[in-house]
This record gives structure tokens, sequence and C-alpha cells, in this order.
């Protein structure tokens, strides 16, 4: 089971750090800060490059906390935090299945959670420092994860056109 974990945190951990180095510096084919606050702006992230630069951190951060199993709980609840967030903001109007819809955002932040509530697994910097997190911890921890990215969705700001464009005629 251990192993099956380890496998686990080190896809999803390093999937999601990944992403996160696309946004920040550009790399595995992203756009780094530059080309990405654009389209923060256009979801109605402000201001868009600060929100681009904390995208990237969480997703780096969560991702590598994640993937070598260091404070589970709390990797995990930015992750799912980040993953609501792009899930809402990016993927819902495109339905549940790729392309483009919140499938992908689904299975990560569900992979996350779960390892919230099944712990990292003896292979791990939590168990190499004799850090358990009780069940009431990862509940706690998805708690805030999940407030965070509704707080965020609630904080965008659409320009009058966008928001003029939603509204039924």
């Amino acid at each position: 089971m251990d192993f099956g974990l380890l496998i686990i945190r080190l896809v999803v951990g390093l999937t999601l750090a990944g992403h996160g180095t696309q946004k920040l510096f550009g790399w595995f084919g992203g756009y780094g800060i530059s080309g990405t606050a654009p389209f923060m702006e256009q979801l109605g992230f402000r201001p868009a490059r600060l929100q681009a630069a904390l995208a990237g951190i969480a997703e780096v951060a969560g991702g590598l906390l994640l993937a070598v199993g260091l404070w589970t709980p709390m990797a995990a609840a930015v992750l799912v935090s980040v993953m609501l967030v792009a899930a809402v903001s990016v993927h819902w109007q495109n339905g549940f299945f790729l392309p483009g819809g919140v499938e992908y955002t689904l299975v990560l932040a569900a992979a996350a959670a779960g390892l919230a509530f099944t712990g990292p697994g003896a292979l791990s910097a939590d168990a190499a420092l004799g850090i358990s997190w009780p069940g009431a911890s990862a509940v706690a921890a998805l708690a805030v994860g999940i407030t965070a990215g509704a707080i965020q969705l609630l904080m965008r700001r659409r320009s009058p056109v966008e928001a003029a464009q939603r509204q039924p005629a």
C-alpha cells in the first residue's frame, strides 16, 4: 500500500508542480507570468500578475509537498483549492469530459483529497519525521481549501462588457 501511495503522490504532486512552473517560468510549454496574467485578467482575477504568481506558487508548493508527503493535509488543501478555482473559472463551461472539461481538475483534486484522508504512507517525509494526521485534520484542511477556493472565485471581477454579455437579454 505504501508504494501505491508513493506513486499517486509523485504523479499527482509533480504534475501539479509542473503546471505551476508553466505559470511561473514558462517551462514545459507554459507562458510564464507575463503570458498567464492576461488570461487571469480575462477570467476576472485581479491584479492579474499577482494572481498568476499566486496560482503558480500554490501549484508548485502544494505539488512538491504532496510529492514528498510533507504536511500532506495542507498540501492537499492547497491543491484542492487551486483545482476548484480552475474547474469553475476555466473548465466548467466545457462540460465534464476532455477536451476542456472538468474531469482532469476533478481527478487531480480527488486524488489530493484522498491522500489527505489516507495519509501519505510510510514512504513519506511525514512518516520519516514522525508526523501523523488524524482524520479530523484532513477534514479541517480540506474545508479550508474549499473555502479559500470559493473566496477566490467570489472575488473575481468581470469587466462591465463581460458582465453585460452574461445577462439575459
